[in-house]
């Protein structure tokens, strides 16, 4: 097996380790399934991820391995990933050999794996390093069991509904918010797949208020054709929004200078900061250019915490089938854009990961390692 493997204390420093290729490197007890992992999708939040791998535990869900040689483990960590798998061993009843997955992964070869709560559409992986980690991270989907499963969208799948989850949800939040008062939302990196879900949810709701994409120059075509946004502005042009309208920022770059410079030119009429993202991770790291910040109209939304919530208030089922129908819905609508650009296996990865965690991919092209 391979791993790719991240410093986690310097999110530009990768190496892929070895630890054995074959399914009979493993030893699976009573219960356990091993996985071969098949495809997944690198993004920008996968690099958000690491950025606050210690606050909320992303760096917890696969711990490293030593590989065959042995390798200090010490400061490397694996960022998680969303994709596909196969079962290629079982040593439990009801998830049989062949059976395909779709959730949270390594970026390895395989996965071990330890299935609790099996049902006709889901299972939770119940390792017990990962049983303190939110729960919407350990449950699997049985897709060769759902209705009208359809492999070609599995790239989109692995892509966007991870981001686009996070999306209904921001609209979800915001809208039980009544938009925190504002008549204007303000959505930042909004060339972002995450921005651009919340664009297709807000463009649905007549009743929310009009929004504005605050892009770089250099993404701001691809904003004005996907026609969501009321009015688009770049980042050298922030005096440009209406700081008269009360607003509400959705801020998917964690960039502290721009949000600074934002915040004071609203002042008062900066009515509520949500802070989701950060395409510009290392900024957000060093707290660089943080001063004039309205912290106390600000908060880091986490998205697996709404879903908790949401869990509770509508039940499962019926939370799964109005994000189901959303996802699917805005993945079919962002094969008018959008680009899945194919990356073969780890090494892969490896040579294009420095474009990624330096914001160099186009936001119209979406990654997907095969392995």
């Amino acid at each position: 097996m391979s791993e790719f493997q991240i410093r986690r204390d310097d999110l530009t420093q990768t190496r892929i380790v070895a630890a054995g290729n074959t399914v009979e490197d493993f030893q699976l007890d009573s219960g356990d399934i091993l996985v071969k992992i098949d495809r997944f999708a690198f993004t920008a939040n996968n690099i958000t991820y690491g950025a606050v791998g210690d606050q909320i535990g992303y760096w917890q869900f696969f711990p490293p391995s030593s590989g065959d040689n042995g390798e200090d483990t010490d400061g490397w960590g694996i960022l998680p990933v969303w994709g596909f798998a196969d079962v290629v061993v079982s040593n439990t009843e009801g998830l049989p050999v062949g059976e395909r997955l779709y959730g949270y992964f390594p970026p390895a070869d395989f996965l071990k794996m330890t299935p609790k709560g099996i049902g006709p559409s889901r299972f939770t992986d119940a390792a017990e390093h990962r049983s303190a980690l939110p729960p919407g991270y350990n449950m699997y989907r049985r897709v060769t069991a759902e209705p009208g499963y359809d492999p070609s969208m599995d790239n989109e799948r692995a892509l966007l509904y991870p981001l686009h989850i996070t999306s209904f949800c921001l609209w979800d939040a915001l809208k039980d918010k009544n938009w925190h008062g504002a008549e204007q939302i303000l959505i930042l990196s909004a060339s972002s797949k995450t921005s651009i879900g919340l664009a297709y949810a807000l463009a649905d709701d007549k009743a929310a208020p009009q929004t504005t994409a605050v892009t770089s120059s250099r993404n701001i075509g691809l904003v004005k054709r996907l026609g969501l946004y009321g009015h688009q502005v770049t980042y050298d042009n922030l005096t440009d929004i209406d700081a008269n309208v009360p607003a509400v920022i959705v801020d998917m770059s964690g960039n502290l200078g721009l949000l600074a410079k934002l915040h004071t030119h609203l002042g008062g009429n900066m009515k509520h900061c949500i802070n989701v993202g950060m395409t510009h991770w290392e900024e957000f790291q060093s707290k660089e250019g943080a001063d004039g910040i309205i912290t106390e109209r600000s908060e880091f939304f986490f998205a697996p915490g709404h879903i908790q919530k949401r869990m509770a208030d509508w039940g499962p089922a019926e939370f799964n089938e109005r994000t189901g129908s959303f996802m699917h819905a805005t993945a079919l609508r962002s094969r008018d854009w959008l680009t899945c650009t194919p990356i073969d296996g780890l090494q892969g990865l490896a040579d294009i990961f420095a474009d990624v965690s330096g914001g160099r991919i186009a936001p119209d092209q979406g990654l997907i390692i095969s392995l």
